[in-house]
């Protein structure tokens, strides 16, 4: 017997039975899915076929209908819709097309609503693009079709139910202890610090790492285009994330208002999720003006890209001569850290380098930490950390009396 078909027919005979009028609790869902099973007994599926057919019943009336087999299994870290019929995941580092798809293209899009409808998003021919979030912090990109011309595609960056720590990194082998110790005390003394890396490189998830450095007493507010960070250890936590504007007259509000929000708000710290346009601005003025400790991500090929890139950045909020904007990032940003993903599918702390000002009118760097391979074995690289320098700038070090601790 075709499973799809059996989850169908149960599923459209438990819509009979269900009171629309009223929520149900999971529970109930499961015994009205079995009692519909057992009110079809007569056409003897086998026991495979009644137990896949209750799963999806479940999770298309309640769950996101085929996806949740993926989201529930914590070794997939991606997933890949493209059209309803084509699905594709990542597992352990390799990308895997699944011989599960959508009944169809209606489905689909079912599936699509309800994921925005939980974020607090709209996606429609008008808007057809739109990044949300699930209910456990996932990432979610979503393209509708026709712009998307083989069908609407959806795509999931999934997040651990446990954020990642420092002491996860390490073991995966993503930095060194000496490093961790040294990041652990330029976050609690204040430097002001910026990830940067490619796609996929991980930088979400190591800003959430260092955050774990914040001491417990400070007020920290996250900004982000959709909530990612979890800062689950921070009593005095303040999270935004933008808006997008939409038919109904709702007004957009866009991460630069929300930077120049928190910085009435009283913080002690400000996290900016991503700087992707003119935003780097403001995240450079915050950092100018007293919230010391301030941390912020980017997309870049290494360190000295990001610092062009944020050049550009800045001059897509406004007209300033490119030497101010260099004395911006010089005086607010005290160390930049850069990932990368190797061809072996691992993620590394590449380079750390600190910010030693400017000379002749460019901004020069001190470099302290540089990822070096040594080899490889088994399909797996191997290398090692090796120290450039130390700190130069130690003022906010010896502020905190964290001086005599720091190479």
């Amino acid at each position: 017997m075709n499973i799809q078909n059996y989850a169908e027919e149960i599923r459209g005979r438990v819509l009979e039975r269900m009171d629309v009028l009223r929520d149900i609790s999971d529970e109930e869902l499961w015994s009205l899915i079995d009692e519909s099973i057992a009110a079809g007994d007569e056409t003897r599926p086998s026991l495979h076929v009644r137990e896949t057919a209750r799963e999806q019943v479940f999770h298309s009336l309640r769950g996101l209908d085929v996806l949740q087999e993926l989201l529930d299994d914590p070794q997939i870290t991606e997933i890949m819709v493209n059209g309803y019929q084509h699905i594709f995941y990542e597992k352990k580092g390799q990308l895997i097309q699944w011989d599960k798809h959508f009944s169809s293209k209606e489905k689909l899009e079912d599936v699509i609503q309800s994921i925005v409808a939980a974020g607090n998003r709209m996606v429609n021919e008008a808007a057809p693009i739109v990044d949300t979030r699930l209910r456990d912090g996932s990432r979610v990109n979503i393209v509708l079709a026709p712009i998307a011309i083989d069908g609407s595609v959806i795509t999931i960056r999934k997040f651990p139910e446990r954020p990642m720590r420092m002491e996860d990194l390490l073991a995966l082998g993503s930095l060194s202890q000496e490093i961790a110790d040294e990041l652990k005390r330029l976050v609690q003394a204040g430097y002001n610090m910026f990830v940067s890396g490619g796609t996929g490189s991980g930088k979400t998830t190591f800003l959430n790492a260092l955050s774990g450095y914040i001491p417990r007493s400070e007020r920290v507010i996250t900004i982000e285009d959709s909530a990612e960070l979890q800062l689950n250890d921070i009593p005095n936590l303040v999270r935004m994330e933008t808006r997008a504007a939409n038919l109904e007259h709702v007004s957009e509000i866009p991460i630069r208002q929300l930077i120049r929000t928190a910085l009435r708000m009283r913080p002690d710290r400000i996290l900016v999720g991503e700087c992707r346009g003119a935003e780097a601005l403001d995240m450079l003025q915050a950092m100018n003006t007293g919230h010391d400790g301030s941390l912020s991500t980017g997309h870049a090929n290494s360190c000295l890209d990001m610092l062009r890139r944020l050049e550009t950045m800045v001059l897509m909020g406004m007209e300033l001569p490119v030497s101010a904007i260099r004395a911006q990032i010089a005086s607010g940003i005290d160390v930049l850290i850069h990932l990368g993903r190797l061809r072996d599918r691992t993620r590394k702390v590449l380079d750390i380098v600190e910010v030693d000002g400017m000379e002749q009118g460019e901004i020069r760097l001190h470099p302290i930490y540089h990822f070096v391979e040594t080899g490889e074995a088994g399909g797996h690289i191997m290398g090692e950390w090796q120290r450039q320098g130390v700190l130069l700038h130690r003022e906010k070090l010896a502020a905190a009396g964290l001086e005599g601790d720091c190479a």
